[in-house]
């Protein structure tokens, strides 16, 4: 029987996010430029787990994905939302998305914008996301990404 546990991120997983959300953005087939390019700005030290509201799933007892809230309300952002290449397309994408606008909602955000993976664009806006622009990379000078936004609804369901 698999056991899914939904619980706050801990200072000392820092290192295993940072494994998960590098190995995650690498399913897309980015190369290792593009990948190094990127591990700065994907990279969580204890501090920073601390300081921000992250929420990890674990499966079977295994930090499978992981989520983060950012911003002071009203405004808010998912800064993160990440699941292990293996459990991609298994629904657990769907569990963070909903988690995270619970979260939202439980801290006070009216909406959420995410700076979005192009790849990630389809998933986010079949969750209910729109986009309403664009934005430069943190990582890649000259790259854009697309700009999503979600109002957070009063009550999230499954």
């Amino acid at each position: 029987m698999t056991t899914r546990n939904l619980r706050r991120a801990r200072p000392d997983e820092a290192g295993v996010l940072t494994d998960l959300a590098m190995a995650a953005k690498a399913f897309w087939g980015y190369d290792d430029a593009f990948m190094e390019a990127c591990r700065d700005e994907m990279t969580f030290d204890p501090a920073d787990v601390a300081a921000r509201h992250v929420v990890v799933a674990e499966i079977d007892g295994v930090v499978t994905g992981f989520y983060s809230v950012d911003g002071t309300p009203p405004a808010g952002e998912l800064g993160n939302m990440w699941v292990r290449p293996d459990a991609i397309g298994t629904g657990l994408g769907r569990v963070l998305w909903l988690d995270a606008l619970a979260t939202a909602l439980d801290l006070g955000h009216e909406h959420l914008d995410i700076d979005a993976d192009p790849f990630a664009e389809g998933f986010y806006l079949r969750m209910g996301a729109e986009r309403i622009g664009e934005t430069p990379s943190g990582s890649i000078p000259g790259r854009i990404l697309p700009l999503l936004r979600i109002a957070v609804p009063r009550a999230v369901g499954s």
